[in-house]
Formats: C-alpha cells, sequence, structure tokens
C-alpha cells in the first residue's frame, strides 16, 4: 500500500539553539539562524509561507529591484537630512552588494505569501540592515545602530515599496522578453525571404483557398511578432509611474513634503530609466493594479500569437508521409518508445505549452486584481509571481522556438507542389475572366474525376491557354511583385 501522506501540514524548521540567535519582534522572542543575514520577521515568514518552494531569491531581478528602491530612499534620506550620513552610506554600500548579486541565499521567503508583501520588504529591510551592521564592523542583530524599519525602511511602506520593485523587476523582464521577440522575428524574417519563390496552397478553415508562397506564410508569422514586440514596449512604458513616497495608502504619512519627487529621482538616477514618474495621484496608484491586469493581458496575447504560430508549424509538418508535409522541422530527439523513426514536433509543443501556462496565470492576475479592496490590494503577492514566471517563460519560449526550431526548417519543395497542382485553389483565379458559377462548376468536375484544373478550363471553352497562363499567372496570385522559378 502507499503511504498515508499528511500534506496539509508542513513542519516548522527545528533549529539548534547553539547556531543561533535570538531577535524580538512585536510579538516575542525569535530564533533565528546565527549565520543568517534576515530576521525575526523574515524567520516567522519562512514557517508560516510554506506554499510553492520558490522563494523571492529565484527572481533576481526583484532581489535587484528591491535594493535600487531602498538604495534609492537611503540616499533620498540623507539629503533630506533625515538619516544619519554614515549610516546612510552603509545602507547604500549593502544594497549596491545586493545588486552585485551577494546574499541571494537571504532572501528565503515565499514568492506566495500573505500581508501584501509584508514579509518580502521585511526580508529585503533585514538583509540589508545586518549587511550594513557588518560594513560598519558591528554584529548582525545589533539593531540600535542601524534597525531594519527605523533606518532601512524611513519613509517607506510596504505600499508602496513593494509594487515599486514588482514595476522595476517587469521592466528588466519585459526588456529580455523583448529582445528574444527580436530575436524569434528575425529568425521568422529570414525563413520568409528563403521561401520567398516556393508557391503553395492558401488554406481556410483547413480547406484549400488561394495560392500563395511559403515566404507570405513565414513573413505573416514575423509581422505578427514584431506588432506584440510594439505591444509589449508600449506595456513596458505604463510601468514607470510609481506610487513610492505614497506609504500606507498614498497619503505619504511620516515622510516630509518633497520625500516623493527626491527619491523617484534618485531612482532614475540609479536605474538609467529616466522616465520614472511619481503618479500624479497616489492614493490611487496605492490601490489600483490595472497596470499589472494590462501587462497579464499583454504577455497573454504574446503567448497566443506563439502558440497558433507554433500550431500551424505543427500542422504544416504533419506526417512526414501521410500529413500535410510542406515544411520539415530540425529533428530534435526520438519521438517514441514504441515507434521506431518517430520524430515528434517537441519545440512547437514545449512553446504551446508554456502559453497555456501563461494564459492561465492571467486568469489568477485577473481574480488577484479585483480582489482588492479599499486603499490596497493584498494580493500583490501572486501577481507579482504571475507576472514574472510569465515573462520569463515567454522569453525562453521565444530564443528556443527560433534557435532550436525556426533557423532549421527546411521546404519540402516536392509536397508543395503537388498540393498545389492537385488543388482547386486555381479556381478562384478563374473568377474574373468566366464568373463564379462558371468556376464552381470547373471545381466540382475536378473534385469529381481527380483531374487538374487548368486541364478543365481549357477543355470548357471558356478560356484560351494564353488568357488562362496570365490568370494563374503566380505573381499575380501569390500577390507578390516577383517570383523567381525554384
Amino acid at each position: 500500500m502507499w503511504p498515508n501522506l499528511r500534506e496539509d501540514k508542513v513542519p516548522a524548521v527545528k533549529m539548534n539553539p547553539q547556531t543561533t540567535r535570538t531577535e524580538r519582534d512585536s510579538l516575542g522572542e525569535v530564533e533565528v539562524p546565527s549565520d543568517a543575514y534576515y530576521g525575526a520577521h523574515t524567520a516567522r515568514a519562512v514557517t508560516n509561507f510554506q506554499i510553492t518552494a520558490t522563494t523571492i531569491g529565484n527572481y533576481s531581478e526583484f532581489v535587484n529591484a528591491l535594493a535600487v528602491v531602498k538604495q534609492a530612499s537611503a540616499t533620498a534620506n540623507t539629503e533630506l537630512g533625515l538619516l544619519d550620513k554614515e549610516v546612510g552610506a552603509a545602507i547604500v554600500a549593502a544594497c549596491e552588494t545586493i545588486r552585485r548579486g551577494e546574499h541571494r541565499d537571504q532572501f528565503v521567503v515565499d514568492a506566495i505569501q500573505g500581508g501584501a508583501g509584508t514579509s518580502t520588504n521585511m526580508n529585503a529591510n533585514e538583509v540589508l540592515a545586518n549587511v550594513a551592521l557588518e560594513i560598519l564592523g558591528r554584529r548582525r542583530g545589533d539593531y540600535v545602530t542601524i534597525h531594519p524599519i527605523d533606518h532601512v525602511n524611513l519613509c517607506q511602506s510596504t505600499n508602496d515599496v513593494y509594487p515599486t520593485a514588482i514595476k522595476l523587476a517587469l521592466d528588466r523582464y519585459l526588456g529580455a522578453l523583448l529582445d528574444a521577440m527580436a530575436r524569434l522575428e528575425d529568425s521568422l524574417s529570414q525563413k520568409a525571404a528563403e521561401f520567398s519563390d516556393l508557391l503553395k496552397v492558401g488554406r481556410t478553415q483547413l480547406q484549400d483557398a488561394v495560392p500563395m508562397t511559403l515566404g507570405q506564410e513565414f513573413g505573416a508569422f514575423a509581422v505578427m511578432i514584431g506588432e506584440d514586440r510594439q505591444r509589449v514596449e508600449e506595456t513596458r512604458a505604463l510601468l514607470r509611474e510609481l506610487n513610492l513616497g505614497g506609504t500606507a495608502i498614498g497619503t505619504a504619512l511620516n515622510t516630509p513634503p518633497d520625500y516623493a519627487q527626491v527619491v523617484v529621482t534618485e531612482l532614475r538616477n540609479l536605474t538609467g530609466i529616466h522616465s520614472l514618474i511619481s503618479a500624479p495621484d497616489l492614493v490611487e496608484a496605492t490601490q489600483d493594479t490595472g497596470v499589472f491586469v494590462h501587462t497579464s493581458g499583454t504577455l497573454k496575447r504574446v503567448a497566443i500569437k506563439l502558440s497558433k504560430i507554433c500550431n500551424d508549424l505543427r500542422l504544416l509538418s504533419s506526417g512526414p508521409r501521410t500529413g500535410f508535409g510542406e515544411i520539415e522541422l530540425p529533428p530534435r530527439q526520438a519521438g517514441s518508445s514504441i515507434m521506431p523513426g518517430k520524430v515528434n514536433p517537441v519545440i512547437p509543443e514545449v512553446v504551446n505549452q508554456i502559453a497555456f501556462d501563461v494564459i492561465g496565470k492571467d486568469i489568477t492576475v485577473s481574480f488577484a486584481a479585483e480582489a482588492g479592496q479599499l486603499q490596497l490590494n493584498a494580493f500583490e503577492p501572486v501577481i507579482a509571481k504571475s507576472l514574472f514566471d510569465s515573462a520569463i517563460r515567454l522569453t525562453a519560449g521565444c530564443r528556443t522556438l527560433a534557435d532550436n526550431c525556426i533557423d532549421g526548417i527546411v521546404a519540402n519543395r516536392v509536397n508543395l507542389d503537388r498540393h498545389l497542382a492537385s488543388s482547386i485553389a486555381l479556381t478562384a483565379a478563374l473568377v474574373p475572366e468566366i464568373g463564379y458559377t462558371a468556376a464552381a462548376s470547373i471545381a466540382k468536375q475536378a473534385l469529381d474525376s481527380g483531374r487538374g484544373v487548368m486541364e478543365l478550363a481549357i477543355e470548357s471553352g471558356l478560356v484560351s491557354q494564353g488568357k488562362l497562363d496570365q490568370l494563374l499567372n503566380p505573381v499575380r496570385v501569390a500577390g507578390v511583385k516577383a517570383l523567381e522559378p525554384h
């Protein structure tokens, strides 16, 4: 029998008192690993939220974004005379350490958590406080000198730090996605040029339609990706309106009047993103997650387009003997443990699955955004994780599709010619000369007899050979400027 596994409770991690230090928070004493840079709040969160086995440390751009927000805040607070210069300099140095990739393993809270991101903010505050303490030659946990809240979190709240960091991280993740999409668009464009002279049958509703070139088919794919690159760029711009400085609900409680402008200016300088602005209404910006809904919708759009392209690639390469067989995908691996010689379209298949996942995450984001109440949305952690994962996976999907599939596609010229010659699609080109009814009659004769359209058209006496050659000229029927014989 299978063992009766209980998965409803995850036991808390037990610590050896000899390897821990004691910290206090508002709930009492907490044992923290002695070598940890995080503190009591983080330790409690690790116990409370053992949910996904994915920590915030897995999202490097998010950790970097948290650090740069804290650095901008420390710099602003020092400039405004709110923070001792030595303390401020130590916090800034600690932030730079994190941004260099150090101590990533100390960001240990689960990506999905209750508390609207408070555990993430405190994880960052505690790590930065203890790194800064070491920079000053002090021991970890000496919060009299540098306190996670009083100093690192000065003039801040989770409710403005957390969404700001999400937006900055998304800016980076979308930048990587744009690069990957450009790579895929270029790959598709190269295939469009390579296949520009290959006539084939176009299809609608999986039925023969009118002639086109294989180059036009791949060119359309490239345009689809190019259009979505523009949509991602537009979305990226929308993410640059911030509520930083609004603190708890956007009223800027516990900050001086000019803090928001000063800290956003510092953030521009540190990130190099000169279009960052402070939202005109910080109360609205703190509670509204509309930009995340928009971002998710854009990522879903990219996913749907990618999946459609992959569906077509699987259809066009189907066979190899009994399907369309008009293109051949590069063989990536053996396709069956029982059928020798079978090779499956594994790269389009994996990109399809990425798309399904992204579409599902869009639903998650929609529900989470709708569930916000009054002055805050408490569900931004699942929004953030969903968006990060979607952008990361789409980036990987675009690159693997280009590198492992599109670049190696070969046209099957024999099948392309055979399908075109046997198709009734050519009858559409006869309509301007002989009318729809006569052309439909020729199409039916061709289907019933298995004979060719051109042969039956001449036999009907409705069109001469010379006129037929003009009507069926590849340049005309495919709607392209010129075609060279292949």
